[in-house]
């Protein structure tokens, strides 16, 4: 990926007419910031990494696998969040002290093993596109971090046609799974938004959740078994479909984070290729309306494979961007319905009398086939808008059905109050991604002129909108995970057991604290009494 910016460089877009004419009148005066460092011009803190730690590492990896060049530390200093990409444009910035590159899960082990005898942290890294501050380069108190790039580790591991189950290594990207899989005939279909460069251990360890998952589910639905190396040893889960042989461990690592050690490999449920797709699109009065349209489809079931709503907001943007600057002024929510497999033309039948009964009309298919060519490309957007002087970020939770509505206004206002409160006029969309009987996750882009204090002014909003999530009855997280960034809001969440039971677990596997420290449980996390006097 671009090393300051989402992705290919290739696809990097200049952002359309129309959205340009329309960010004046949404945000007002908007200055272009300062052009972004230049890599070769990144200054760096010296390496703690010392030559004999190289040459311990070396033994097991090879010495071209054991990174410690400034180009390769700044790849890995984060992931892609908008705060990411900003500390990205100073001209000092953080960065693991080496990148280790191992090739299996027997090298992984090894590398853990050394780590805490060597009192090094390790930060686990896939596809790098996490954006809750999951890839900051914190050491914890040890003398020195590491950043374990699962990259090599790619792959179909082994295929059961019969059980259609596949196993893949975890640093496998969203795209090659798929190919691989494609030549058995088959697909996993779980298409995130950052399908194009996240990886199989990531989609695991952050319990994603793809654009797929009316139809398919989430990710942690998918996964059958796990292979996970933590620091006190090996733990490989999932001997059966169902079983009632205690707690199901392999839900304990999925969301984990990489704070109790590094997932492998992962086992998941396949289906064959969809061999027909067909999609419409659809116009509601109001978001409100939409919501409910939704709630209809999803508590009958066996509905769309995806099915989005877009509230007024984003609707017009998302005209914008593809030229329709008029239509983009008028008012309306809009959904995007896609349907795969089989059946199609009853689900969709089906679908088209709720959502009409509900007070929809059809727009056709052409919204809906916009949104898939482009679906994967909304990061990209995100660059260029920073570059053009506007701050943009996304965050998401998810509620009941009963509280959508409220959560949503809750967020919107603190988003809005928040920016105004820091002399910025903020435009708020808002999207529902996944729905589910008992509720739906609610999706937020949030624009605002740059200034010069982003990074502090976003720490008070999103502390302002962390707290707002919690008050309204939603998760801190419904697909992003926890990271580093929605840390402070966990014990909310689970209460303070559900921290000591995390903690207890972490204690156990990691008792020297090297994994990833500060992830997901944050201040809680413990750190042993030599490191922490490092």
């Amino acid at each position: 990926m671009r090393w300051n910016g989402w992705g290919d460089p290739d696809r990097a877009a200049e952002l359309p007419f129309a959205v340009r004419s329309l960010l004046p009148l949404l945000l007002g005066r908007i200055r272009r910031p300062e052009p972004a460092v230049a890599l070769a011009d990144v200054r760096l803190s010296p390496s703690a990494f010392t030559s004999e730690d190289a040459d311990v590492f070396a033994a097991v990896l090879g010495v071209d696998q054991v990174r410690t060049d400034a180009e390769s530390r700044v790849r890995h200093a984060g992931g892609r969040s908008t705060p990411d990409l900003l500390r990205r444009r100073d001209a000092v910035q953080a960065a693991p002290d080496a990148v280790l590159q191992p090739r299996d899960h027997d090298e992984v082990v090894v590398c853990l093993r050394l780590a805490a005898e060597r009192d090094i942290a390790v930060i686990p890294f896939g596809g790098g596109t996490s954006v809750v501050g999951a890839l900051d380069p914190e050491r914890g108190g040890h003398r020195a971090v590491v950043s374990l790039d699962l990259g090599r580790m790619s792959g179909l591991l082994g295929y059961d046609a019969v059980s259609a189950e596949a196993v893949l290594a975890a640093g496998t990207t969203g795209p090659e799974a798929e190919r691989l899989l494609a030549q058995h005939g088959m697909e996993l279909g779980h298409y995130p938004q950052s399908f194009r460069f996240a990886t199989i251990g990531g989609f695991a360890a952050a319990r994603s959740s793809g654009q797929n998952s009316a139809g398919y589910g989430r990710f942690d639905t998918m996964v059958t078994g796990i292979r996970v190396a933590t620091p006190t040893g090996d733990i490989e889960l999932g001997r059966s479909p169902g079983s009632a042989a205690g707690p199901d461990l392999v839900r304990l690592f999925l969301g984990s984070e990489g704070i109790y050690g590094v997932i492998t490999e992962v086992r998941v449920r396949v289906h064959p290729v969809p061999v027909e797709r067909v999609m419409e699109s659809w116009a509601f009065a109001d978001f409100a309306t939409g919501a409910a349209a939704l709630r209809a489809v999803a508590q009958l079931g066996n509905g769309p494979t995806v099915i989005r709503l877009s509230d007024e907001a984003e609707t017009s943007v998302s005209l914008a961007q593809v030229g329709k600057i008029g239509k983009a002024l008028a008012r309306g929510a809009s959904v995007v319905t896609v349907f795969e497999g089989d059946d199609v033309a009853a689900r969709r039948a089906r679908t088209a009398g709720l959502l009409q009964a509900a007070g929809g009309t059809s727009s056709g298919e052409g919204p809906s086939e916009d949104w898939l060519r482009t679906r994967f490309d909304g990061p990209y957007l995100r660059d260029a808008l920073l570059d053009a002087g506007v701050f943009c970020e996304t965050l998401e939770t998810a509620t009941t059905w009963s509280r959508l509505e409220g959560l949503r206004e809750a967020v919107t206002r603190a988003l809005k109050s928040g920016f105004a409160d820091a002399g910025r006029k903020a435009f708020v969309m808002c999207h529902v991604s996944h729905v589910y009987p008992t509720g739906a996750s609610l999706y937020f882009t949030v624009l605002a002129p740059l200034g010069a204090d982003a990074l502090a002014a976003w720490d008070g909003i999103k502390h302002r909108v962390g707290d707002a999530i919690m008050a309204a009855g939603g998760t801190i997280s419904h697909h992003h995970a926890v990271g580093r960034d929605h840390a402070p809001w966990l014990g909310e969440e689970i209460g303070e057991t559900g921290l000591r039971i995390l903690a207890a677990v972490k204690r156990e596997l990691d008792p020297e604290g090297i994994m990833n420290p500060g992830a997901v449980l944050g201040a809680a996390t413990p750190v042993p009494a030599r490191a922490a006097g490092a």
